[in-house]
């Protein structure tokens, strides 16, 4: 027999490398998961010495003081396949062991270890996860599990796992058994779960009660005396701590050689020392069980690979003793609440108390925004520039934003995402409850600034802004445009529709503004024109009016200074009727921006400008721009998610079966033969009709008579069939003669004939040519895009995309939003095609990208949209083997810092 450790082939797997995870436990701090090895012996026994004797009884269900070295053995020897063993390390140490063993065909017992000091802490949830994760990628389906009865803690972790939980007793034993198929609740519970472990490293951040400055220093116009000075002036509530070994007091206060000789407690480091002497800081603040680390310090990711390297390490580092760490290279973080009033950054601006989170990269952006903020009265909850963003990311601070109740309205400004499809799942939550406005650098180039270790996106740019798209949020061009719409969603409410009224004193501005407000889509039904003397009283009640006017859903307000006229007056009815209206008032006064003094109603919370302030644009026409985009937003907050996307029936295991199949034998990219494709896709309910190639006439002859006549004979090579004209097809043809002819004509009329590949293909229904497209992108996942199939259409780029998976709405809006969609719907008289059966075998083929990433790249190329159905004419697919899990993948992770730069 092969020895217990080995495979049934007597040789030992190699586990997976994504097996490896750093993880974020329930209260926020981090750990390392990773398959057990052999010569984890000496931690296994270690382990199990600092395990409760309770805890040992409840796992072997008899006293088992110690391990013999049996039992180490056999725990640290695994064949990674049958016998699967996980372990958690924090600090270098081994906290907690799971694993699984294989007791019948598609069935493993599972248990799991945990040392009492971490115990409570999601750690036996975590270990879970990645055990089904790796058991069904090993072909189990089920778990069982003997607990004893008084094991209240071991059962709850099995009952709230999610998956559907049978128990059965017997002989003092519990046994409880469920299927670790990922099922929606049980997706939802890990959800859940990682929004509270996310928001949670990130509350420590905002909410510190002790501070240390690591690298304080007594000289003036340096970074470690500008960090103090700022934590001191914005008045923080908690304590300050300096550290300076060569110093014994800086700014009045007592400096410590180190962290660790600081004798209270210390929540939040804030960093900022030369990049080698960093990693002694992480080690120091790891002793003193800091929970965060603000690493101001440069020369990591930003200059290069040595210092890629480095922060690979430092990241690396920290997670290993369960600290988080926002940086390096990063401006540092704000929270403007005056219960904390803390300013842990570079910036001197302390912006004022307001109801916007924001989220940036770049530290001199961060500085100028700040300055904008200020300069615009708009106000801040909590701000954050992430630096290189190696640890922290905007997903975290959304997590944390989505149940922070001082901020309304998100900001960002992203110069990458690393991993856009947790991203869009993250912020389509929280568009739900607050909008979320951000800019995103590189659209047109993709590029990535320099320290931003992350994937690059293959995927279009339109196919990144229907991403943005589905998850509701609101992109904007320019960190102006942001502003613009920030300070409507932060002061007004949201507009029911898109029926705006005018309300001015000058003619001009007033055709301008309805004009921009045309050209936006939106619907102008109200234009009062006031004159250059209207009073305050006349803008009052023409404001009154509008408001009150039923088919108004929102009110844009023009007002130039005239002679004789007191702008305060009118200002004064302004921010009334503003503070007032449950419709959103915009206006352009006086040419100011922002929410001038004037238009600002005092708030209770203590900012600058409080809700039903009127917010002011330079240009009429940034006012519309602002006010289309929050309509926008408001016409996605009212558009029910509807039912998903229904694909009908499919056959997901034997598509899974019939692509393993075909990659156990390739190693790399196979493009499939007709055959296979055809196969493929019929799993999915999608008919692909046969096309045979010919090369010569009596072939094509022979064939289309095996076909039973009525066929078409057409050149396929690229080239050809992508011409304007239609001159590489002939169709309708019933007898030999008519081959004979058609094979003459194209023939003669295609360049090369004989590299022409033609193919017979039975005659298909008249219809408008479609293409559906789909394929799988390093960061996002799976991508589908859908158009009118034709070169003209291509050159125009008219493709509609989304991210699966998809619901039905979202599928109805792919076919509509192209610009040629009208062929569609009775074009100049043409009767209109089934285009619920477009929206079905859209739905097919996204779900059939969505549950098989080895698909590369998927593309029917021409189908047929008539009155009575889609006709799949041509078709492509590309396989390849998943080199690494979907970055949303079925358990928590958090991103792998040895993720290489983009090239």
């Amino acid at each position: 027999m092969p020895p217990d450790h080995a495979t049934p082939t007597g040789e030992i797997e190699t586990p997976p490398t994504h097996w490896e995870a750093d993880v974020l436990l329930r209260d926020g701090r981090t750990a390392h998961i990773r398959p057990i090895r052999a010569d984890d012996e000496q931690l296994m026994v270690e382990f199990y010495s600092r395990v409760s004797d309770e805890s040992k009884y409840y796992r072997f269900f008899s006293p088992m003081p110690t391990l013999s070295e049996r039992d180490v053995r056999r725990f640290t020897h695994v064949d990674h396949h049958d016998r699967v063993a996980l372990v958690m390390l924090l600090g270098g140490q081994m906290i907690a062991v799971g694993r699984y063993d294989v007791v019948e065909p598609k069935e493993a017992e599972v248990a799991f270890l945990v040392e009492d000091q971490h115990q409570g802490r999601g750690i036996g949830q975590l270990l879970l996860e990645h055990l089904a994760q790796a058991g069904r990628e090993r072909g189990v389906e089920r778990f069982t599990a003997e607990v004893l009865p008084d094991n209240n803690r071991m059962i709850q972790t099995f009952r709230d796992a999610g998956y559907r939980v049978a128990s059965g007793y017997a002989d003092g034993v519990m046994t409880l058994e469920f299927p670790i198929d990922p099922t929606d609740t049980a997706i939802g519970v890990m959800h859940d779960r990682e929004h509270v472990a996310e928001s949670a490293s990130i509350h420590r951040f905002f909410h510190p009660s002790s501070v240390a400055i690591v690298g304080a220093s007594r000289r003036q116009d340096t970074i470690g005396q500008l960090l103090v000075r700022n934590l001191v002036n914005a008045d923080f509530t908690g304590r300050v701590y300096v550290v300076n070994p060569s110093a014994s007091a800086v700014s009045g206060m007592p400096a410590y050689n180190s962290v660790s000789e600081i004798p209270d407690e210390v929540e939040v480091a804030i960093v900022a020392v030369p990049a080698e002497a960093v990693t002694d800081v992480v080690l120091d603040c790891a002793a003193k069980g800091v929970h965060g680390l603000i690493v101001i310090s440069s020369g990591f990711a930003e200059i290069g690979e040595e210092g890629r390297k480095r922060q690979r390490h430092l990241v690396g580092l920290s997670r290993s003793y369960g600290l988080r760490l926002i940086g390096p290279n990063c401006l540092g973080v704000i929270n403007t609440d005056p219960e904390v009033s803390v300013n842990a950054s570079l910036s001197s601006v302390m912006p004022a108390r307001g109801r916007a989170g924001f989220f940036c990269q770049s530290g001199a952006l961060g500085s100028a925004i700040l300055e904008k903020v200020k300069n615009r009265g708009l106000g801040i909850s909590t701000f954050v520039s992430a630096g290189n963003r190696a640890d922290v990311s905007g997903n975290d601070l959304l997590q944390y934003w989505e149940e922070d109740d001082a901020t309304e309205v998100v900001m960002m400004y992203l110069e990458s995402i690393g991993n856009p499809r947790k991203f869009s799942r993250i912020a389509r939550r929280v568009s739900l409850r607050k909008p979320i406005v951000a800019v995103r650098s590189g659209r047109t180039t993709q590029g990535v600034p320099m320290g931003h270790t992350v994937r690059q996106i293959s995927a279009p740019q339109a196919a990144v802004d229907a991403m943005f798209r589905q998850a509701g949020i609101i992109q904007v061009d320019t960190l102006e445009d942001m502003f613009d719409v920030a300070q409507l969603l932060a002061h007004q409410p949201l507009p029911r529709g898109r029926r705006v009224a005018i309300v001015g004193n000058s003619d001009a501005l007033g055709l301008l503004a309805a004009d921009a407000a045309s050209a936006v889509g939106l619907i102008v039904n109200r234009s009062v024109a006031l004159g250059s003397d209207a009073t305050a009283e006349d803008f009052e009640d023409a404001l009154d009016e509008a408001i009150d006017d039923p088919d108004v859903d929102s009110v844009i307000a023009v007002y130039i200074p005239p002679l004789n006229v007191s702008s305060e007056e009118v200002a004064n009815v302004l921010a009334a009727v503003g503070e007032q209206s449950d419709k959103p008032l915009v206006s352009s006064f006086l040419g100011a921006e922002g929410i001038p003094e004037l238009l600002r109603v005092p708030d209770v919370a203590g900012s600058t400008a409080g809700r039903g302030s009127v917010p002011s644009y330079p240009a009429v026409e940034a006012a519309v721009r602002a006010l289309a985009r929050v309509v926008e937003y408001a016409v996605w907050l009212r558009t029910p998610d509807g039912a998903p996307a229904d694909p009908g029936e499919v056959d997901t295991a034997a598509a899974r079966r019939l692509v393993q199949g075909i990659l156990a034998k390739e190693d790399e990219e196979v493009l499939l033969d007709a055959e296979r494709c055809a196969e493929l896709l019929a799993t999915y309910g999608i008919d692909l009709w046969p096309a045979v190639p010919v090369s010569s006439l009596r072939q094509a002859q022979a064939e289309a008579k095996r076909l039973g006549w009525n066929v078409v004979l057409k050149a396929t090579r690229e080239s050809i069939r992508e011409r304007p004209d239609p001159q590489h097809v002939w169709r309708n043809i019933d007898t030999a003669s008519e081959m004979k002819e058609a094979w003459g004509t194209l023939t003669g009329s295609v360049p090369n004939p004989a590299e022409a590949e033609f193919v017979v293909q039975k005659n298909a229904p008249p219809g408008v040519p479609l293409s559906i497209r789909s394929f799988e992108d390093p960061l996002f996942g799976p991508v589908v895009s859908f158009g009118i199939s034709g070169p003209i259409v291509e050159l125009l780029g008219d493709w509609s995309y989304r991210i699966p998976p998809l619901g039905e709405h979202e599928v109805a809006a792919m076919v509509r939003e192209v610009k040629s969609s009208p062929l569609l719907f009775g074009y100049r008289g043409a009767d209109p095609v089934d285009v619920a059966a477009i929206e079905q075998l859209i739905t097919k083929v996204a779900h059939l990208q969505n549950d098989l990433p080895e698909i590369r790249a998927l593309e029917l190329s021409l189908a047929l949209a008539g009155v009575d159905g889609v006709t799949v004419l041509t078709s492509s697919v590309r396989l390849a083997p998943v080199r690494d899990p979907r970055p949303d993948s079925l358990v928590r992770r958090l991103p792998d810092v040895t993720m290489t730069a983009p090239g």
